[in-house]
């Protein structure tokens, strides 16, 4: 069965992130579920809030404590735990999507992948509302039995039923945790060890006194769950646990009307039922505690259901203790015609007569002005219920979570008027509803107008078109689109300078979750190609030779003296070698060799000569020899006066 719970939010619910030096923050368990933040600490395991990097989704990450991953026993209900949930397919369960070891790192890590359930515990909502109102308390423990009903039936105790265990979605749903402590109903339901497992403000006494466990006991625990939401409080309280384990064996769970007067006495005869010391006394199972429970709400009045915790109820008589009744099931039809009238309704009273009024003489009675004020005011609060409670108002029906057709119908045949809007939901699924507007139970004319907000399902953005941008443009329009920057690569492009962005990866135009990486590719310019050397080509050649590589030619409008003939290269720029292919390449023509005067030096000594040659810019060659006296110069080549290249040899001969 699918069941949906009002719940309120709590106001001033609190969360605490302490994920500060924990080595699990950032680490990816077994190649796939990436640990993001912590979210819960227990005694047996830390609960962790992750992603299933290989589908996409995020995950609850159940990972036990190091002392206890080297326990057979505890690696044992780990495992357990897996498989009987993954029996259940239920909406009120919490789902058990995997189970798992991870030895990457120290130190070794035994974990189980769960759904996710963002919201709130039923302990969050008790300890910031106190007591809840009976139908606040029924919409949230139907469910919880449900849960358990699916359970029982698959031949599985929960074992450990609590506040800490009953999770309220933000769209108000119910669902059931931590089934660690669950095992197979069988001939053998007694603790292997002689510890007590469960929390021991809801055991059961035959928990307590023989570690037994079977479906009753589940049933004890959800009447405890009852009295602790109708009245704020356990019904068993200590100095130390010891205390409150004497209790649960000694003392029988009293009334919840002693501590909240006023609640309807049929709540009073449920809870008494399904806390009975005596096991064969409760409910077999959480599906007959869930009939019972819903064969009474159907006899309650509205006043009975939304009164105030604290406040008197509408019958406002002191609670009757329920006596004994024999039965083996409380669903047995012919049992349930035996139990006390009000075990299934409201306990009907012969009225007491009202007492003789005597006229006085002479006069209409005492008793007429003050009754006649008294049936007025009467008149007139009746029809100011009348028009707020079922005339002209009436409640918003709860339709979170259910498809849009399905809720236009339930509001519309209550008489209201649909509009609805869309929005992005990554919890609600696609087409279902996110919330209303009046929300679920305001109390609004019956012919008012309810905007239904209707989930498109998680918002997935695209990548954006980012070729040809900067890199800081590029990260500026991924963070916009909600999305992440990945890794940077590097490639070659001939048609995107360097440094800019070529593509991504995932390409643009792909539609992906929100925060998802993209990596950008960057271009590191043109592949850089050989360069061929023209200098000394003429320019036609040279021209040729450099187009047929791929580059562009300029001829520099200067020429200059060189060493190349007149009319050919003298130089390039850039120079041959590895250059970036389709650059231009600027050509410098020569002039030829620089033309200067020879100075004369036939008669002077060989050393003034040769002086007087290199400073006109001339190398010298001296030939010839002297054995006596100061040798002299008789003849040069070129001759002197005419004209040679600068910087070409010239030869004299010297004796």
């Amino acid at each position: 069965m699918e069941a949906q719970a009002e719940v309120p939010r709590p106001p001033t619910l609190l969360r605490v992130d302490v994920t500060l030096q924990d080595p699990l923050i950032g680490r990816v368990l077994d190649g796939r579920y990436r640990v993001e933040q912590r979210i819960a600490v227990g005694g047996m395991a830390t609960v962790y809030r992750g992603v299933d990097t290989r589908l996409d989704r995020v995950v609850a990450l159940k990972v036990m404590h190091p002392g206890f991953a080297a326990d057979p026993e505890f690696v044992e209900r780990f495992i357990r735990e897996a498989k009987a949930v993954a029996k259940l397919s239920h909406p009120n369960v919490v789902g058990v999507f995997d189970q798992g070891e991870d030895h990457t790192a120290a130190p070794p890590v035994v974990f189980l992948a769960m759904e996710y359930v963002p919201g709130w515990t039923l302990r969050d909502l008790l300890r910031d509302r106190g007591a809840l109102s009976p139908r606040t308390a029924l919409d949230i423990l139907e469910p919880v039995l449900a849960a358990l009903g699916a359970a029982h039936r698959a031949g599985l105790v929960h074992r450990d039923v609590k506040p800490e265990n009953v999770l309220l979605t933000e769209d108000g749903r119910v669902k059931v945790a931590d089934f660690g402590l669950v095992r197979a109903v069988n001939g053998q339901t007694a603790a292997t060890t002689q510890q007590v497992m469960g929390t021991v403000s809801y055991l059961a006494p035959e928990q307590i006194e023989r570690g037994a466990a079977d479906p009753r006991t589940d049933v004890y625990a959800c009447g405890v769950l009852l009295y602790e939401m109708l009245t704020g409080a356990k019904p068993h309280t200590g100095e130390s646990p010891m205390h409150v384990i004497y209790q649960h064996l000694s003392t029988d769970v009293p009334p919840p009307s002693e501590r909240v007067p006023g609640l309807a006495e049929q709540l009073d005869a449920i809870t008494l039922a399904s806390t009975s010391r005596d096991a064969s006394r409760r409910p077999a199972d959480a599906v007959e505690l869930l009939a019972a429970l819903q064969h009474i709400r159907r006899g309650l009045t509205p006043a009975q259901l939304d009164a105030e915790p604290g406040t008197p109820g509408p019958q406002g008589s002191p609670t009757t203790v329920l006596p004994p009744v024999e039965r083996t099931s409380i669903m047995d039809p012919a049992l349930l015609r035996e139990l006390p009238a009000d075990f299934v309704m409201p306990r009907h009273e012969e009225p007491e007569r009202p007492p003789v009024v005597r006229r006085r003489r002479g006069g209409r009675p005492r008793w007429v002005l003050p009754t006649g004020v008294v049936l007025v005011l009467a008149v007139l609060l009746a029809g100011l219920t009348w028009a707020l409670n079922g005339g002209l108002y009436t409640s918003v029906p709860g339709v979170l979570g259910e498809p849009q057709q399905t809720a236009m119908q339930t509001l519309q045949h209550a008489g209201f008027t649909v509009q609805v809007t869309q929005d992005f939901s990554a919890t609600v699924p696609k087409g279902s509803v996110i919330g209303t507007d009046p929300g679920p139970g305001a109390h609004v004319r019956k012919d008012a107008t309810v905007t239904v907000d209707v989930s498109k399902g998680a918002q997935r953005p695209t990548v954006p078109t980012l070729a040809g941008k900067s890199v800081d443009d590029a990260i500026k329009a991924l963070q916009q689109a909600g999305l992440a920057v990945g890794s940077r690569q590097q490639q070659g492009d001939a048609t995107i300078p360097a440094g800019s962005v070529v593509g991504t990866d995932p390409a643009a135009g792909t539609q992906v979750a929100a925060n998802t990486p993209v990596n950008l590719i960057i271009s590191s310019g043109p592949q850089p190609v050989d360069l061929p050397d023209v200098t000394g080509e003429s320019i036609d050649q040279a021209t040729s030779d450099l187009q047929q590589a791929g580059f562009q030619v300029r001829i520099a409008p200067d020429q200059v003296f060189s060493d190349q003939d007149a009319g050919t290269v003298a130089s390039m720029s850039p120079p041959a070698g590895q250059s970036q292919q389709g650059v231009t390449v600027t050509l410098t023509i020569s002039k030829g060799q620089q033309q200067a005067t020879v100075p004369d030096v036939t008669g002077l000594s060989e050393k003034d000569a040769q002086r007087k040659l290199k400073q006109a810019g001339f190398k010298v060659r001296s030939l010839g020899f002297s054995l006596f006296g100061t040798p002299t110069v008789h003849s040069q080549n070129p001759g002197g006066n005419g004209q040679a290249a600068l910087g070409s040899t010239v030869t004299i001969w010297v004796y």
